[in-house]
């Protein structure tokens, strides 16, 4: 019973958001710590597009979802693959450095500020949601 107030969608997709801000933190501190480092290429965090693409799964192609709130309905969506989580790529853009290295610690200092702000606006929405359900239990 209290798996089922504590594990909603909403939690579930906090969760997995946060784990995916914590990844990008230490992919975005690799690459800043490899700055100096000949032929090192950058690397990035992709999550919110494969999340969006695991969530609305027929927005692009204009079908309209069927609500599937039991496993007994019957739904309209085609793929039986599950979210495969975050997805780390190396970034093959050319560089203009000698050594090969990609890496702009400019950039890498604001995506790691970026990444800082969503972490905690994340941190700030699962605490509003954890403080509604101690509010639902007090009654």
């Amino acid at each position: 019973m209290f798996d089922n107030v504590v594990n909603t969608p909403a939690i579930n997709v906090l969760e997995m958001a946060m784990q995916a801000a914590n990844m990008r933190q230490q992919v975005i501190s690799n690459n800043i710590a490899n700055v100096n480092t000949p032929n090192f290429k950058r690397k990035e965090l992709v999550f919110e597009s494969i999340l969006a693409k695991e969530l609305y799964p027929k927005q692009d192609s204009g079908n309209l979802q069927l609500a599937v709130t039991n496993p007994g309905h019957i739904s309209n969506d085609d793929s039986t693959a599950g979210f495969t989580g975050p997805v780390i790529r190396n970034d093959t853009s050319p560089t203009m450095r000698t050594d090969g290295n990609n890496v702009d610690p400019d950039i890498e200092m604001a995506a790691l500020a970026k990444n800082t702000l969503y972490y905690d606006a994340l941190a700030r929405e699962m605490n509003m949601n954890v403080t509604n359900l101690n509010n639902v239990i007090k009654g």
